[in-house]
């Protein structure tokens, strides 16, 4: 009997199987997006790696999947998150980088644009992303969104208020919302 793996292609366009099937029945269409992802996230490590950008960091997952990645973000000064700092999740689709990755905070967080289970509100991970961003953009996006919170978008619309109104009460959801994350 075949051993059939189960994937999620309700995004997939209409005709297209997912990219692992593909791969197996030969479209070489498919193979080459892999690929093509594949060392578009390997040339980025190797740009992370070698870059000098302070209190930004991402390495792929332990499990060696080079689709899940962790992230590491520190609170810029002057901010209400200075001296913490934050774990993320990236999760890469197969187009990416036509596709943004999927983030989420994995450190507990009191943001205006971040609600309660980790998942961001902002423009570059939804319509206004393109090919040109990569990892470090995305990771240096958040650290300024940390200190320049959009609030005319909220995703948690307690944040936003406090943030204008009340910045005592604020630093101190922050201090009370974040935990220190072990790596895995």
């Amino acid at each position: 009997m075949a051993d059939y793996a189960m994937e999620d292609n309700q995004n997939s366009a209409p005709g297209t199987l997912p990219a692992a099937q593909a791969a197996k029945l030969g479209d070489p269409r498919r193979a080459n997006d892999a690929q093509s992802t594949t060392k578009r996230l390997q040339t980025e490590l190797m740009q992370l790696m070698t870059s000098d950008t302070p209190g930004i960091s991402a390495f792929p997952s332990s499990d060696g999947n080079l689709q899940s990645w962790t992230a590491t973000i520190d609170g810029p000064d002057d901010t209400p998150y200075a001296k913490l700092t934050f774990k993320l999740t990236f999760a890469f689709p197969s187009n990416y980088p036509f596709a943004p990755p999927t983030v989420m905070f994995k450190t507990p967080i009191y943001h205006p644009n971040v609600d309660m289970a980790g998942r961001i509100c902002l423009d570059i991970l939804k319509d206004k992303w393109t090919a040109a961003y990569n990892i470090q953009t995305v990771l240096l996006s958040l650290q300024s969104l940390l200190g320049e919170p959009n609030n005319a978008s909220p995703l948690n619309g307690e944040a936003a208020t406090l943030w204008d109104s009340d910045m005592d009460r604020f630093k101190q959801k922050v201090a009370d919302r974040h935990v220190d994350i072990e790596d895995e």
